[in-house]
């Protein structure tokens, strides 16, 4: 890479907190979720005005209405399609969403409807991309339908492990060429308008160190963190054995980012 290539660091939080400590590490960009230890669900509006309020970094919003696969019931894709339509009303810079059919394809109908309804906001598939059955035919589709990026661990548990992959889809993300009949901008539809392919966004397992070995052995410039840390609750009288929800998970354990390690991440990327 030269030394004026542009990296770009998403952080992903799901409290006010957090994002103050990824705005001090000097993340570029947040995703905005609720449940992140659950890899992440639908913020309340009420969360994402307070985040604006207090952080001036541009904020995608993860759009996913429970936990777990990307097959979504007609009344569950409704919820996400207000909420792509909440969000821009309220100033999102970008949504996180993805949909998918039973085979593991991309849902293209239910997609295009998403798009629809973001108008003009950019957009992020999901790691709903890290389920789908063909990886390659995916990202073209994601092409055709104006995803400005991708978020993927390349189909691994994480992007070490996925790292040829990602590098696989790297090389096609080089390929910007123009592409008839794609529409970057609906007020300005051209057919034959320029639209770049989407961005490859490492995720899953990225630490500063793991920034370092994908410098130097890929061509990947954007990363997606959290920089987790567990701090322990301030509550003094505690009641044992009421699990609220996961029963191995400890009810007084609360997840923050840790603002030192997206400044070490930052560090990794001037470096």
């Amino acid at each position: 890479m030269g030394q004026h290539t542009k990296y770009t660091l998403e952080c992903c939080v799901d409290s006010v907190e957090s994002a103050l400590a990824a705005a001090l590490g000097k993340a570029d960009r947040l995703e905005l979720c609720a449940g992140l230890i659950i890899g992440g669900t639908s913020p309340s509006l009420a969360l994402y005005e307070q985040v604006k309020e207090c952080c001036d970094l541009p904020v995608r919003v993860l759009l996913r209405p429970r936990f777990g696969d990307f097959l979504y019931t007609a009344y569950e894709f409704q919820i996400i399609r207000r909420e792509v339509e909440l969000f821009r009303e309220a100033g999102a810079d970008g949504i996180v969403i993805g949909c998918l059919k039973e085979d593991g394809s991309l849902h293209m109908e239910q997609m295009r409807e998403l798009m629809e309804a973001a108008d003009g906001m950019k957009i992020t598939l999901h790691r709903a991309f890290d389920v789908c059955a063909d990886p390659i035919r995916t990202y073209e589709q994601a092409w055709e339908l104006g995803i400005d990026t991708i978020l993927t661990s390349g189909q691994e548990s994480d992007c070490v492990k996925g790292m040829p992959l990602l590098q696989k889809l790297c090389s096609l993300q080089r390929q910007n060429v123009c592409k008839e009949g794609v529409q970057q901008d609906k007020e300005e539809a051209h057919p034959h308008k320029q639209v770049k392919r989407p961005q490859i966004m490492a995720g899953a397992g990225v630490t500063p160190e793991v920034i370092r070995t994908f410098r130097a052995q890929t061509d990947i410039t954007a990363f997606h963190l959290s920089a987790k840390k567990i701090l322990d609750s301030g509550m003094v009288y505690r009641r044992e054995g009421v699990p609220m929800g996961i029963p191995a998970m400890s009810e007084y354990s609360i997840f923050r980012t840790d603002r030192e390690v997206v400044a070490e991440a930052r560090r990794a990327l001037e470096d």
